[in-house]
């Protein structure tokens, strides 16, 4: 297993798309999670990040430039009794609402495939949380095409449980720019947690991003035994 720093990963691409990391701090005290959308088009990076109680939302910046919506504007982050959903489009609401209804969260996604935006088929990343008195798990998932072949849907799910402390998942939608954008492959990799506190690893996170693409960032701590949570929100646009 390669362990990798946030900022030699972060750095190694200019455009990872939409990422999702998911891990344990240090003292295994706190569940950390942490969502960002890059863009290259206008309709793309006219987006803000938007807290609405514990869940947090997409929104146009300018509602004027606004082109098409329906993969734009969604909610990334809900949270579900003891569970916090985080994803890159609509289907965390498909989670939230079967879920609800005792379906799992593979069960779930298997309603949904990748996003409709030919060329590129952008798959869609999701993860979940769970924390069950002090301790805690998560899933990963990627629903894809099979190598850019829109008939056929490749889904994965990534289960963790008793994560390693100090460790993160992470899992974005791109191997690298290209016209079309070629769709992440393997295993959610894995990064290496420095033992800070929240506002210390949004600067890590953010700074690290490729300054021409990144649009948004949201981090959030968690505390497992309580359920008491800090969020910090960067956006470009403000």
């Amino acid at each position: 297993m390669k362990i990798q720093s946030i900022e030699k990963e972060l750095n190694s691409l200019a455009y990872h798309g939409r990422g999702i990391i998911i891990g344990r701090s240090v003292d295994g005290k706190k569940a950390i999670t942490a969502y960002f959308i890059m863009g290259r088009s206008v309709n793309s990076r006219n987006r803000v990040f938007v807290l609405e109680g514990d869940a947090m939302r997409t929104k146009a910046f300018d509602e004027s430039k606004m082109v098409d919506p329906h993969l734009i504007i969604y909610y990334p982050v809900r949270v579900l009794g003891n569970k916090t959903i985080v994803t890159n489009g609509d289907q965390t609401d498909t989670i939230y609402n079967l879920m609800d209804k005792q379906m799992t969260f593979e069960q779930a996604l298997r309603t949904r495939e990748f996003e409709d935006d030919k060329p590129n088929f952008t798959p869609r990343i999701s993860g979940i949380i769970r924390r069950e008195g002090d301790k805690m798990n998560f899933a990963m998932s990627i629903l894809k095409s099979a190598d850019g072949d829109d008939s056929s849907c490749e889904r994965f799910t990534y289960a963790y449980s008793d994560p390693v402390c100090g460790r993160a998942k992470f899992i974005h939608t791109y191997n690298s720019d290209g016209d079309p954008l070629p769709s992440f492959e393997g295993e959610p990799k894995t990064l290496e947690l420095p033992d800070c506190g929240i506002d210390e690893l949004t600067d890590l996170i953010w700074s690290n991003l490729n300054n021409d693409n990144k649009v948004s960032l949201f981090v959030r701590y968690i505390d497992i035994a309580s359920g008491e949570t800090e969020t910090r929100i960067v956006n470009k646009n403000v």
